[in-house]
């Protein structure tokens, strides 16, 4: 039997690496670390998401995966219920790092399961709640942005909202998609220390070099 923790990475500060040693630190032994760096958790289901999806292969019966919290499980409440439910129907035990909760397949007394059910249910309500609270919050200040740029600047055009500044001028640009490009790849965590940028910009680039190309533009550089 093992214990696989399944991260998901979507900032710079939430890297695999720290989520194990969160699990460690809360009594968690971990056997295997499978992320999905780059992927974000309201937009793409789990079972899309590319390493995710190999859990369905690694894991079986009597196996644990662990992630931090339930969110990790899913973009919204019947993602995370799918998923919970599926691993739970193939013997597979989950655990979460924040507060511990434990969901178990194998539970057969019914009032058991019927508390299950439903702590699964709130906790997948809760991530979905929590997901749309912060992509509102995030879609206010963008709003907010655009309208102070906008009083303040409306008599220069090229003063207006340009979106969130490229952490990287030209020249570092082209050197990361060239380093992306080469035949043998490219290991993200050393082309970001090489060029001094975080990884999630390294990865943004990879997935829409167009739109970083575009950004660079807006801004002049």
């Amino acid at each position: 039997m093992q214990t696989i923790l399944y991260a998901r990475v979507s900032t710079a500060d939430q890297t695999s690496k720290h989520q194990r040693s969160q699990a460690e630190n809360e009594g968690f032994k971990i056997d295997r670390v499978v992320a999905d760096e780059g992927v974000s958790g309201v937009s793409v289901p789990f079972a899309e998401r590319p390493e995710a999806r190999r859990l369905f292969d690694l894991l079986r019966r009597g196996d644990t995966l662990v992630v931090r919290w339930v969110d990790r499980l899913g973009r919204d409440y019947d993602d995370v219920k799918k998923t919970i439910q599926t691993f739970m129907d193939a013997g597979v035990v989950i655990k979460t790092v924040i507060n511990k909760f434990t969901f178990d397949g194998a539970t057969t007394d019914p009032i058991q399961k019927a508390v299950r059910d439903s702590l699964i249910s709130f906790m997948a309500a809760t991530a979905q709640a929590q997901a749309e609270a912060t992509k509102a919050a995030q879609r206010a200040g963008i709003d907010h942005q655009r309208t102070a740029d906008a009083a303040l600047t409306s008599d220069d055009p090229t003063r207006r909202y340009k979106g969130r500044a490229p952490s990287y001028d030209r020249a570092t640009f082209d050197k990361i998609v060239s380093a992306l490009d080469a035949p043998e790849g490219a290991n993200v965590a050393a082309l970001a220390r090489e060029c001094g940028v975080s990884r999630q910009a390294i990865l943004r680039i990879k997935a829409d070099p167009n739109a970083a190309d575009a950004a660079l533009s807006k801004w002049g550089r």
